[in-house]
């Protein structure tokens, strides 16, 4: 199948791609990994890491190319460790993401499964996100071997994403098709100001600069938020404010404008305060008359549209008769608390985050919501039998945990509430096939239902429902 000289394996056929979006060949029985292919490609790998079961590389030449293989739309293809598939065709993507869908339930959780709902693909294939940030960095990367190595410091500023592995270099963005253009603009118009006006961008290593990071919301309604990060004790400074009247000046779109001094070592702002430097201090996302306040640090689904195809599907799977107590663990913001409690006669929501909850009881009153109760804390502490006795048993239940799943007690609290049926909402297949399995005895799988929120990436979103088997 292939030649190895120096670790050099040639003439690799690429067969099928793994459950987290790698291409999958087979060398001397092992499993060889390599990203940016496809199946159909036949390529020369360097090998990069060896292990007892398994090898990864990457590409040095393509030979043949896939008869399914497709130009790249994005000119930071190979390098951005996002939209790895936009050499392959979306049809030929979601169907790759039905069948890991299906792989993993049945694989990991050796689940019974009947046939599995053809997966929802998104309408729009680029600018479809709702949020993005970016980094600044002293020390952008550049491809070894040109010019650009030789850049002066001052010269060597890069204002875009992390690069995967290299927590020192970021990626230089010139434009990018996650998003609405107005980011684009907003992005570049910020990192020209900052170097006119000797703002300095952060350096990870050293731990100084003033300029860190630039987060960038937008609503399907057309508001616009904009939150600048930076690092300076003493803000604030005048070229600072000047940037922040710059981007408000310039793009009229921007309806709320925020800033966060962040003088720690690591990136996160979750624990920081953010300043509402002009306009709103929240914008607003709508989904069927409802309106969810979505303030700088606020949880929202990322994909807009098709968030509200996921929420539609969790109620369609529920089908509420309007006399149920539904239970929404992991409720985050409460969008689909609040988007099912028209049709509950009680819902409960939980989440470990409280300017979550915060948000979610500000989310109710506006929309005049008021047959809910939210809940901050973690889920195993707050979760328990007793809490059940005070708030009611659940009928229903609707999980949406974060990639890792739900505590093994939490599923022990689940089984003893005994609810009629149970919606699993599900970011990582995987955990979610290994929490099913804890409730495979008590629960059948009726129906599976695959949404794709992420074009281009390998992520796949995925609905179980859940009904008890004495029913």
């Amino acid at each position: 199948m292939g030649r190895r000289d120096k670790e050099l394996l040639t003439d690799i056929l690429i067969e099928t791609i793994a459950a987290e979006g790698k291409a999958i060949a087979y060398v001397n029985g092992k499993v060889l990994f390599v990203p940016f292919a496809i199946p159909g490609d036949i390529v020369d790998v360097q090998v990069k890491i060896k292990r007892k079961g398994y090898l990864e590389g990457y590409i040095t030449k393509l030979l043949t190319p896939s008869p399914e293989r497709i130009e790249s739309f994005c000119s930071h293809f190979g390098i951005c460790g996002g939209c790895k598939w936009q050499i392959l065709p979306y049809p030929s993507q979601l169907k790759f993401k039905q069948q890991q869908v299906i792989d993993q339930l049945t694989r990991i959780g050796h689940l019974e499964l009947p046939e599995v709902n053809p997966i929802l693909g998104s309408e729009h294939e680029t600018e479809y996100r709702n949020k993005l940030e970016y980094t600044f960095s002293s020390r952008r990367w550049v491809e070894s071997g040109t010019e650009e190595e030789n850049l002066s410091p001052a010269k060597r500023v890069g204002l875009g994403f992390h690069i995967s592995g290299l927590f020192d270099k970021v990626l230089d963005i010139q434009k990018c098709y996650l998003q609405h253009d107005l980011s684009n603009r907003i992005r570049l118009f910020t990192k020209r100001f900052a170097i006119e006006n000797n703002l300095l961008f952060f350096d990870i290593r050293e731990q100084t600069g003033v300029m860190r990071n630039i987060i960038i919301r937008n609503t399907s309604t057309g508001e616009w938020m904009v939150t600048v990060v930076f690092s300076n004790e003493t803000f604030p400074d005048t070229n600072c404010t000047l940037l922040l009247d710059a981007i408000a000046a310039e793009f009229p779109e921007v309806t709320s404008l925020n800033y966060i001094i962040n003088n720690k070592k690591n990136d996160s702002v979750a624990d920081l305060e953010c300043i509402n430097y002009s306009g709103n201090d929240a914008i607003y996302e709508v989904m069927e008359g409802l309106k969810f306040r979505i303030g700088p640090k606020s949880f929202y689904q990322t994909n807009s549209e098709q968030a509200y195809r996921l929420y539609s599907v969790v109620r369609d799977f529920a089908a509420l008769s309007g006399s149920e107590i539904l239970y929404d663990l992991y409720t985050g913001t409460g969008t689909i608390a609040l988007f099912l409690a028209s049709k509950a006669k009680k819902v409960v929501g939980i989440e470990y985050v409280p300017e979550a909850i915060e948000d979610a009881i500000v989310n109710a009153s506006n929309n005049n919501i008021t047959n809910t109760s939210f809940y901050a804390g973690d889920m195993k502490d707050i979760l328990t039998d007793r809490f059940i006795e005070e708030n009611g048993k659940p009928d229903v239940i609707v999980l949406d945990p974060p990639r890792a799943g739900i505590h093994p007690d939490v599923a022990k609290v689940i089984l003893r509430s005994s609810p009629a049926k149970i919606v699993y909402v599900s970011c990582n297949p995987a955990s979610q096939a290994r929490d099913l399995a804890l409730m495979k005895e008590d629960y059948i799988i009726e129906k599976v239902q695959p949404v794709d929120m992420f074009p281009h990436t390998h992520h796949v979103e995925n609905v179980v429902l859940l009904k008890r088997r004495d029913i």
